[in-house]
């Protein structure tokens, strides 16, 4: 006895067996099974060795064929979702930061606990600024924490009437 234990050998009966139910497209571990005796190792090898690729089904199920998504529009004719009346919208003013009696702007340096922390402008340009005005509560003014804490789309879907979410599901699949 070997170190790979007691293990039945490829007879001619066998192998023909092998070449049958590979061809109907067993998996190598049903065709280890219905030989009994061998490994799904085994029955791998001794494929690779008999050269035995091909098969005329595959062993596993047939993934199911990849769908085309529709080519996504972005711009100005993608459709938008109209929000009903019941869902308030934002309207913020265009707020400019403040200037200080110095005629300076809030900066990361010059801010405290009691000022509007929202950032005005790209953090790149010079005149980047915070809007240093009173905060209420948080880390903003009151116009900005309207902008800056709207609800999530889910709470908005949740909203929106049963008519507007069948118009939505349409589209989304």
């Amino acid at each position: 006895m070997g170190k790979r234990g007691l293990h039945m050998g490829w007879t001619e009966e066998r192998v023909a067996l092998l070449r049958k139910l590979w061809t109907e497209g067993l998996s190598a571990s049903q065709i280890a099974k219905q030989l009994g005796g061998v490994t799904r190792n085994a029955v791998i090898g001794k494929v690779h060795r008999l050269g035995l690729a091909g098969r005329a089904t595959p062993s596993r199920p047939a993934k199911r064929p990849v769908r085309n998504a529709r080519p996504r529009i972005i711009g100005p004719m993608a459709p938008r979702l109209r929000m009903p009346s019941s869902v308030p919208h934002v309207v913020i003013p265009d707020l400019e930061p403040i200037k200080f009696e110095d005629g300076k702007t809030a900066t990361v340096l010059s801010l405290n606990e009691s000022m509007c922390k929202y950032p005005i402008g790209d953090p790149t340009d010079a005149n980047f600024a915070f809007c240093g005005r009173a905060a209420l509560g948080g880390p903003y003014c009151a116009d900005h924490a309207r902008l800056a804490y709207q609800p999530s789309q889910a709470k908005k879907r949740r909203l929106a009437p049963p008519d507007e979410l069948r118009r939505l599901t349409r589209f989304a699949m």
